[in-house]
């Protein structure tokens, strides 16, 4: 049986990539493919850890012989799911709905390596400022929200409308590189 010699992303997100770099991995990015299927009723953090648990399976198959992260990141008002926006009325309906109430971001990560798999969630609360229509116009018109579960990123523009955050930063981001990298000094990856 061959060694596992690559750590492999099973995404194509660019900030879970700048991520991974950042934090010093050494990685390949072979994103999951397939639809990615949750049961109705699912509570969000179940989801993500179907989701990540999904994604990680399908790169760990072509990939048997490596160790393999999926992650998947969805924004949670209760126990309703908010995914990336179809268009910008519904971003603007998102953004509406969090307008000065606090959410709850969870990112799952599921790392498959030939003999080992560990799959958990990550969960950050975030609250934002109370925002008027026109704010939220002006932050949907420059195109930020369209690409990010909950309509915003945290790493750009939508930081002006965070007024507190606890929790993982870098899991709003999109991962949780913190817990992530204790995860993967069980598989024998380590950064220190």
């Amino acid at each position: 049986m061959k060694s596992t010699t690559t750590l492999i992303l099973a995404s194509k997100s660019p900030r879970r990539i700048e991520l991974m770099t950042l934090a010093g991995f050494d990685f390949l990015s072979v994103p999951a493919v397939k639809e990615e299927k949750i049961t109705g009723g699912t509570s969000p953090s179940d989801a993500v850890l179907m989701l990540s648990r999904q994604k990680a399976e399908e790169i760990a198959e072509k990939y048997p012989y490596n160790t393999v992260i999926g992650a998947d990141t969805v924004v949670a008002l209760g126990n309703e799911i908010m995914g990336k926006p179809e268009n910008e009325q519904d971003a603007f309906n998102m953004l509406k709905k969090l307008s000065g109430k606090t959410h709850t971001v969870l990112t799952g990560v599921c790392v498959i390596s030939p003999d080992k798999q560990i799959n958990f969630y990550e969960k950050t609360e975030v609250e934002f400022y109370p925002l008027g229509d026109d704010e939220i116009r002006q932050y949907i018109a420059s195109g930020e929200p369209m690409d990010k579960a909950g309509s915003y990123g945290v790493q750009g523009k939508g930081a002006l409308l965070v007024e507190r955050l606890e929790g993982d930063f870098f899991n709003v981001m999109g991962l949780p590189v913190l817990r992530l990298s204790r995860m993967l000094a069980q598989f024998g990856i380590k950064l220190l």
